[in-house]
């Protein structure tokens, strides 16, 4: 018998694969029925908010439970956007060949993965792309790919067949506005080609996510309103990010250039309640909760002293080096090089990375914001508009 102790699952592993496989019966039941589908959701969004509450006196009981993974399959970039260092100094030249992203894949199905996000660097810029897009749907699991979308017009026929169903855009701004951010003439303009492309070759069989980044120049009504028209001329679902604080390969060029200061706290909260509005008209483009959007001045305004636990008990993260962590920022679980993502997985290492990320031992960021307020009973209470029951 071979003595890879990842390939042999504990009996705890073997509890957690019994449940994964209760999980994926009903998902697959639910997967046709709306209604059903919502129901299971706020179901098992209810059970985690009562495990982060009785984590918050007991950690020990956070256990790692991997549901979704972001490759990062090249660090080469055609963009050289305002504060990025991918395709510059950050993982220079580095990227995963076709054989260990199929690697990582089957042991991230091995795990209980569900979702899987390809990203870079651009994506796109990789060959074997299409191939581990085929691979990633073969094993049945939820497959999308964040782009910058200006290659998509040359890209998206082979990454359709291969069954990518799911792309998300990084959106910067509209025009002139887009192209100073990302340091290149005309790049709007091929953004625009290759959306135009894909939705008429592809309808609404091809699903498109605008993630509007939130930072000092786009922050702005004006701004605001260019994109969501941008993402309706194309029928795409919008969704916010926040300008990073803690990102290895994010820094900000020139001080207050991109990062918010406290005199920029009217115009903060100007476009959230015009975001609140959008997502109040408008459920089913904007998919991230209420509670989400009403949280953002704070994460902008207070960063790492925004203290609401973190879940990323349920990501991994793979870099373009091979290099393994529970998150984007920290968590170091090992490299893929040097003996497989299996062999990283449940083991103590990886348990007490997790307890960690839940406790905010580590820079914080902002992170999976939506579903840390979601899970997170106080911050319910202050953004959803939750009030607690009176005393019976």
């Amino acid at each position: 018998m071979p003595s890879d102790v990842g390939a042999t699952p504990l009996p705890r592993h073997n509890l957690r694969r019994a449940a994964d496989g209760v999980r994926e019966v009903l998902r697959s039941a639910a997967a046709s029925k709306p209604g059903l589908k919502r129901v299971l959701r706020q179901a098992e969004q209810n059970m985690e908010l009562v495990e982060h509450t009785v984590a918050g006196v007991i950690p020990s009981i956070i256990q790692p439970r991997p549901r979704r993974i972001t490759v990062a399959v090249t660090a080469h970039c055609n963009l050289r956007c305002t504060g990025c260092r991918y395709g510059r100094d950050f993982m220079t030249g580095e990227q995963l060949s076709l054989a260990e992203v199929r690697g990582v894949l089957d042991d991230a199905k091995w795990a209980g993965v569900e979702l899987v996000r390809l990203y870079g660097g651009e994506p796109l810029l990789h060959r074997d792309l299409p191939e581990m897009v085929r691979h990633s749907v073969g094993l049945g699991l939820a497959t999308y790919v964040t782009t910058n979308g200006t290659l998509l017009r040359q890209k998206v026929d082979a990454l359709f067949e291969a069954g990518l169903r799911n792309i998300t855009i990084g959106f910067y701004g509209t025009g002139e506005a887009y192209d100073t951010y990302v340091n290149r003439r005309e790049r709007f303009a091929r953004l625009e080609e290759g959306l135009a492309y894909a939705r008429a070759r592809y309808g609404s069989a091809l699903s498109l996510q605008l993630n509007y980044l939130i930072m000092r120049p786009s922050c702005s009504l004006e701004a605001v309103a260019d994109a969501w028209t941008f993402a309706e001329r194309f029928d795409m679902s919008f969704h916010t990010d926040l300008i990073h604080y803690s990102l290895p390969y994010f820094t900000d060029p020139e001080e207050g250039e991109l990062h918010f200061r406290p005199d920029d706290e009217p115009r903060i909260r100007e476009v959230t309640d015009a975001l609140s509005r959008l997502k109040q008209n408008h459920p089913h483009r904007m998919r991230e909760s209420l509670a989400s959007i009403r949280s953002i001045p704070d994460w902008l305004l207070k960063g790492p002293d925004m203290r609401v636990p973190c879940d990323v008990k349920n990501l991994l993260w793979v870099g373009a080096d091979g290099s393994v962590q529970l998150c984007y920022v920290t968590f170091k679980l090992g490299n893929i090089r040097q003996g497989g993502l299996r062999a990283m997985l449940f083991g103590e290492e990886h348990r007490q990375a997790a307890r960690d990320a839940f406790q905010l031992n580590c820079p914080n960021c902002h992170c999976e914001r939506d579903g840390r307020i979601q899970k997170h009973l106080p911050s319910r209470i202050r953004y959803g508009g939750l009030t607690p029951r009176p005393p019976a």
